[in-house]
């Protein structure tokens, strides 16, 4: 899971940043190793058919969220050069133009480098409107930014997508379904694991890519290497705020039963 790609990220940004020397160096170690990318939806169709359509050998998910100008800019070259298919998830109210509802951390994408991105290759699937934290809304404030983040895509693109990462990875049972309600066919999380089928298809895993990951990190990564050790910081942390989001919600409906 990359984010911005770019040689000067601004202090919102920075911690999930790559440079663009660093992702062009990944991507090598990607070939290299002999893993072969594929788009999200590739993935969830051979798991979908059974296997009917075969996956490649050593698959790997090459993702990015939000939707930052870096992303076509420095790493749309790189991929075209390994032919290396990958998945954008665009937040559409940070993009820039039409639709653009501001709020973006950094340079957004605008629709036409969205354009050229899918020509490129890469599947471009639905991160919200407004990036807020799903598992948070109210039923009516959740559907509205799903539909609105799907409409968007499809008006832009001509193609509804089918995919969905959730923002900042966090959902809920009610997220999910409301997920696949508006028709997304599959969604990934964070989780700082690798991919299984047991998850489910609205809840797949995916593995944060940092500033400071080290070539021989990457590569542990890649592989399925120490994950719980590199990891267990974050998954700590992940764990402690879903505590602390399920105790709001639980205040929340306390609030709205009371009035």
């Amino acid at each position: 899971m990359y984010h911005a790609v770019t040689e000067e990220p601004n202090a919102a940004t920075r911690e999930l940043s790559v440079s663009p020397g660093a992702f062009a160096e990944q991507m090598a170690v990607l070939e290299d190793l002999g893993l072969h990318p594929l788009t999200t939806a590739e993935l969830a169709a051979h798991w979908r058919t059974d296997g009917a359509r075969p996956l490649p050998p050593r698959p790997v998910l090459i993702t990015f969220d939000d939707g930052y100008e870096g992303v076509h800019r420095h790493a749309l070259p790189v991929l075209a050069a390994h032919a290396f298919p990958a998945t954008l998830f665009v937040a559409t109210g940070w993009l820039r133009g039409a639709h653009d509802s501001g709020g973006g951390p950094d340079t957004m994408l605008d629709w036409d480098q969205v354009r050229e991105l899918a020509a490129g290759g890469v599947e471009i699937g639905g991160h919200s409107h407004t990036h807020p934290q799903l598992d948070q809304l109210d039923d009516d404030t959740l559907w509205a930014e799903l539909i609105r983040c799907k409409e968007t895509v499809a008006a832009e693109l001509g193609t509804a997508p089918a995919s969905f990462a959730y923002p900042y990875g966090y959902s809920s049972r009610r997220v999910r379904a409301r997920v696949r309600a508006a028709g997304f066919r599959q969604a990934l999380a964070v989780g700082n694991g690798l991919a299984r089928r047991a998850q489910g298809p609205y809840a797949l895993h995916r593995l944060t890519v940092r500033r400071t990951t080290t070539p021989e990190e990457f590569q542990r990564l890649v592989l399925g290497h120490r994950i719980a050790r590199d990891f267990a910081r974050d998954r700590a942390l992940t764990r402690g705020y879903a505590l602390i989001r399920r105790a709001r919600q639980v205040r929340r409906k306390a609030i709205r039963t009371r009035v």
